[in-house]
């Protein structure tokens, strides 16, 4: 039976469902300088990791008897998937498993953008009766999202997602995708589905058009996506989300977009230097943080391990037939 290092850890249900096919896993942690031994000591032939962990070309070319590198969530960037493909080592990930999580983490960070919650959650713990005046009159100038307009940049599951949610609270949404010309959502409310049509735009006018911009696209192989040209296409007052990939988004560009008052806000989840992160981005107080946490519910945890745990039944099933 397969020998599994689950590297980042594995939810309680999908390491449930391996041990009870039979599968051997282990959870220890494994630092990067050490894998390579490791798993060739404990003949480890599946490999999962999250985020945290590098598959690099060295570690695989040193593990000949490695079979399969599993990556909890959708993005890929931190497997060296040209140097898998050479050592015939099979790469799979779990891409819908943590659509709805990274979503509502959007229109999280949407409200706490709109209403102040980031400043009031720094601010509030050190405030005493005259600076709590000071602090509710700073944090009374909202704006609601209703009526207002999100740009979606990208419309996998994760955007797509996103624009149902927003739709729900009563936002305009655009969209662009570069493989699609039209989407259609479904809706589920109370029960009832409704086919909503999604017409798709080129980017710049996404930037024109839209209050806020959520981007949900794989990494650029290098390249930003948001620069100070796009950045200055935006409107005037507009605010930037990014739950996508760390290196999508010029941070200092950014800052300097935030500090001239072009952006009136942004939210961020991934960095371009994580897990060390720029003060002048942790400081900005314009920008609502989270320190990659998109797929941290214990229901996509759960998702992605029982996803994870059926893809390797039916390879080993495969591989025994």
């Amino acid at each position: 039976m397969m020998r599994v290092l689950a590297n980042d850890g594995i939810s309680g249900s999908g390491y449930t469902k391996l041990v009870d096919h039979g599968f051997y896993v282990v959870q220890d942690k494994i630092e990067q300088d050490n894998l390579a031994e490791f798993i060739n000591k404990e003949n480890i032939e599946v490999l999962l990791v999250r985020s945290a962990t590098k598959v690099t070309r060295e570690i695989m070319s040193k593990c000949p008897g490695l079979k399969y590198v599993g990556r909890g969530g959708v993005g890929l960037d931190n497997v060296d998937l040209a140097a898998a493909k050479e050592l015939n080592i099979e790469v799979f990930n779990t891409p819908a498993a943590s659509s709805q999580a990274v979503a509502e983490l959007v229109i999280g960070h949407l409200i706490t953008m709109t209403r102040s919650l980031h400043t009031s959650n720094r601010l509030m713990p050190d405030s005493d009766a005259n600076t709590f005046k000071k602090l509710k009159k700073t944090c009374s100038k909202g704006i609601e999202l209703r009526g207002k307009t999100l740009g979606i940049i990208g419309l996998g599951r994760i955007g797509r997602n996103t624009a149902m949610y927003a739709l729900g609270m009563g936002m305009q949404v655009i969209a662009s995708d570069r493989s699609k010309e039209r989407v259609t959502l479904d809706i589920e409310v109370g029960g009832v589905n409704i086919n909503y049509d999604l017409d798709i735009f080129p980017k710049s006018e996404v930037y024109k058009q839209a209050d806020f911009i959520s981007l949900h696209v794989p990494a650029q192989d290098g390249a930003y996506l948001i620069g100070k040209e796009e950045m200055n296409k935006m409107k005037d007052g507009a605010f930037l989300i990014n739950l996508s990939r760390g290196g999508l988004v010029d941070e200092i560009a950014l800052i300097d977009a935030l500090n001239s008052g072009k952006l009136a806000g942004a939210a961020l989840d991934v960095f371009e230097t994580e897990p060390v992160v720029r003060k002048e981005i942790l400081q900005n107080e314009k920008i609502s943080l989270s320190p990659h946490t998109g797929a941290g519910t214990f229901e996509a945890q759960d998702r992605i391990g029982i996803e994870i745990a059926d893809f390797l039944i039916k390879a080993y099933a495969y591989e025994k037939a």
